[in-house]
C-alpha cells in the first residue's frame, strides 16, 4: 500500500525524531487522514529493524481496527494482549494490547522491562491516566509514538508532561485543501439553548445536566432539522442514551427515517450497516460513534452534545469529514448554546490555531446566522478582521512608544510588521516551552534589536530568535530597520529587502533626517 505525500512525511518525521534521541513522540491527524495506515507502516519498518512492537488502545474496537489494517497495510498479524489471550510464547513481533488487560499487576509483571522496543498508543488523548501511565513506566527503556486526531491547546500542554515533542502535525485546513477531506460549511441556527445552570465534571459539562437542559429543545431542533437535514445522511450526537432515544422517536414524528445506537445494543452491527446503505437518514447516539466508526457518506453532522474539549469535537465532527461520490461538502449545524461561564467548542475550534481568531471567527458565524458559511472563507475573514484589529491596537502602541523613545523594538510591532501569524498566536505546549526566556535568549534578542521585556517564555523566545536568523540570511529588514521606517509613516516594513531600507534610511539621512519630497511614507513601496 502506498502511502500519501503527508502520510510519507509523518512517518519519516517520526523516525527522525527517535533518531535524534527523543523517546516519546506525538504525530497529529485529522480524523479520516488514515492514521492507522501510518502507524501500520511505522510498526513495519520497527519490525524490519528487529523491533517489538506493542500497540495499545483503550477499546475493543480500536484493537481490532488496528490488526486489520495492520494486515491490509503490510501483510502483517499480530498477536493479542486481551482478556484470556495473550502474546507470551508468540512468534508475532507485534502485539495489539488493551491497556485494561495489560495494566493489572500480575500481568504486566510476566514482562521483562525490555520487552517492547517500541509502543503506538492510538488515541493517545488517553494515555495521561494511570492505567496507561503504568504500563508506559514499566518500559522505560522504549521508543513511544502517540498518535491523535487535533488536541486542543489543554490536551496538548497535558500530554506535553509526557511527551517530549510534535514530530508532525498535518492540518485540518492542509487536508482539505489538498483534497484529502471534504470542505466544510458551518450553518449557525439561530435556536438559542441555555446551558447557564449546567455544572462541570472532570473539565467538562455533565452529560446529566446537559440532558435536562437540552430536552425541552428537542421539538424545535427536530423542526430546524427538518429544514436543512431532510436530503442528508445525519449523524447526531447527543449526552445521554435516553436523550438519544426520544430524539429518535421525535425525529420519526417529524418524518425522518431515524434510528439510534448505544453500547448495550444487540442489534448495533446491522443497525450500522443498514444506515451506511441508507435505509435510515439519521442515526442518533449518545458519544458510542466518537472513534473507531466510518462511514464516508455521512454528509451532516449535528453535535447536541456541547463540550469544552476541542479533541472530542473533532471527533464528532471527523464522522463527517471523509471523502464520498457524490458529497462535495459536510454540513455542520451548531447552535446558540448560551452559558454563563465557561468556553465551550464552536465550528471555529476545528480550524482556528488562535484563540483571537477563533473567537471572531465564532462572532462572524453568529451574524450570519441561517447561511451556511464555508469554514476557510469563514477563518479568513475572521483572520483579517483580527489582523485589523490588531493594527488599531498597534498604533495606539506606538504612539505611546514615541513619546517613551525606545532604542529597542517591541516584538509586537515586529510581528505584525512581517506578518507572522505564528508568533502573534503563539502558545506553548511542551515544558521547556513555559518556562521563562533565559539570559542568553534575552541578551541574543536585544543584539538583534528586539525589547525581551514582553516575551514571557522561552518557547516564544526561542521561535523569535529562529525567526531572526533566518531574516538575516534571506535579506530582510532588521528590527531595528523596521522600527525606524514604521514611526515615520512606513507600511509593513518587515516585508521589505534590508538594502532597500537600507537605501531608504540614507536617503533620509542625507536629507537632514527629513523624508524626501516625492515619498508618501503610507503609499510608498520599494522597487
Amino acid at each position: 500500500m502506498e502511502l500519501r505525500p503527508y502520510q510519507e512525511e509523518a512517518k519519516r518525521a517520526v523516525f527522525e525524531s527517535w533518531e535524534a534521541g527523543t523517546l516519546r513522540t506525538l504525530l497529529v491527524l485529522p480524523t479520516g487522514c488514515g492514521k492507522t495506515i501510518v502507524f501500520a507502516k511505522i510498526t513495519e519498518d520497527c519490525v524490519r529493524r528487529g523491533d517489538r512492537v506493542l500497540i495499545l488502545a483503550h477499546r475493543g474496537e480500536l484493537l481490532h481496527q488496528a490488526a486489520d489494517k495492520l494486515q491490509q497495510a503490510t501483510g502483517l498479524r499480530c498477536a493479542v494482549e486481551k482478556a484470556e489471550e495473550t502474546c507470551l510464547g508468540s512468534w508475532y513481533r507485534v502485539t495489539v494490547g488493551s491497556v485494561q488487560s495489560l495494566m493489572r499487576e500480575k500481568r504486566l509483571g510476566q514482562f521483562p522491562p525490555g520487552y517492547f522496543s517500541t509502543i503506538i498508543i492510538d488515541e493517545a488523548h488517553h494515555c495521561l491516566s494511570e492505567g496507561y501511565q503504568r504500563v508506559l513506566e514499566h518500559f522505560p527503556n522504549a521508543k513511544v509514538l502517540g498518535v491523535t486526531a487535533t488536541p486542543d491547546r489543554g490536551d496538548m500542554r497535558n500530554l506535553g508532561e509526557f511527551f517530549q515533542s510534535l514530530a508532525y502535525e498535518y492540518s485540518l485546513p492542509r487536508a482539505i485543501r489538498e483534497g484529502y477531506l471534504s470542505p466544510i460549511k458551518a450553518l449557525t441556527i439561530p435556536l438559542k439553548l441555555d446551558l447557564s445552570g449546567v455544572g462541570i465534571q472532570t473539565g467538562d459539562f455533565k452529560a446529566g445536566e446537559i440532558s435536562t437542559a437540552l430536552d425541552p429543545y428537542l421539538h424545535q431542533i427536530a423542526e430546524e432539522m427538518g429544514r436543512y437535514c431532510r436530503d442528508r445522511k445525519t449523524v447526531v450526537f447527543l449526552p445521554l442514551v435516553k436523550t438519544s432515544q426520544k430524539f429518535r422517536d421525535i425525529l420519526n414524528e417529524a418524518g425522518f427515517q431515524a434510528a439510534e445506537v448505544n453500547g448495550e445494543s444487540g442489534d448495533r452491527a446491522e443497525v450500522l450497516a443498514d444506515f451506511e446503505a441508507g435505509r435510515y437518514n439519521v442515526l442518533c447516539n449518545s458519544m458510542l460513534l466518537t472513534e473507531g466508526w466510518d462511514c464516508p457518506s455521512v454528509d451532516c453532522v449535528v453535535v447536541l452534545r456541547p463540550t469544552k474539549v476541542r479533541s472530542l469535537y473533532c471527533q464528532m465532527v471527523g464522522r463527517g469529514t471523509r471523502l464520498a461520490p457524490g458529497k462535495d461538502h459536510l454540513l455542520l449545524l451548531d447552535f446558540l448554546w448560551h452559558t454563563e461561564r465557561h468556553e465551550l467548542c464552536h465550528p471555529a475550534s476545528l480550524i482556528c490555531e488562535s484563540e483571537e481568531v477563533a473567537k471572531k471567527m465564532t462572532e462572524n458565524l453568529e451574524e450570519a446566522a441561517g447561511c451556511p458559511v464555508d469554514l476557510e472563507e469563514a477563518e479568513h475573514q475572521a483572520s483579517e478582521d483580527v489582523v485589523a484589529q490588531r493594527e488599531e491596537a498597534l498604533a495606539k502602541k506606538l504612539s505611546e512608544m514615541k513619546r517613551r523613545k525606545r532604542a529597542l523594538v517591541d516584538p509586537l510591532q515586529f510581528e505584525m510588521s512581517i506578518q507572522a501569524e505564528d508568533l502573534s498566536g503563539y502558545v506553548p505546549a511542551f515544558g521547556w516551552e513555559m518556562a521563562p526566556p533565559s539570559d542568553g535568549q534575552k541578551s541574543a534578542l536585544e543584539k538583534l534589536g528586539i525589547l525581551p521585556d514582553e516575551i514571557d517564555n522561552a518557547g516564544k523566545a526561542s521561535l523569535l530568535l529562529d525567526r531572526l536568523h533566518k531574516r538575516k540570511e534571506e535579506g530582510l529588514t532588521t528590527p531595528k530597520q523596521i522600527r525606524f521606517l514604521e514611526q515615520r509613516g512606513f507600511q509593513h516594513v518587515g516585508t521589505w529587502r534590508f538594502e532597500a531600507a537600507r537605501t531608504l534610511i540614507d536617503r533620509i539621512a542625507g536629507n537632514g533626517w527629513r523624508i524626501p519630497a516625492g515619498i508618501r511614507p503610507q503609499e510608498y513601496v520599494p522597487e
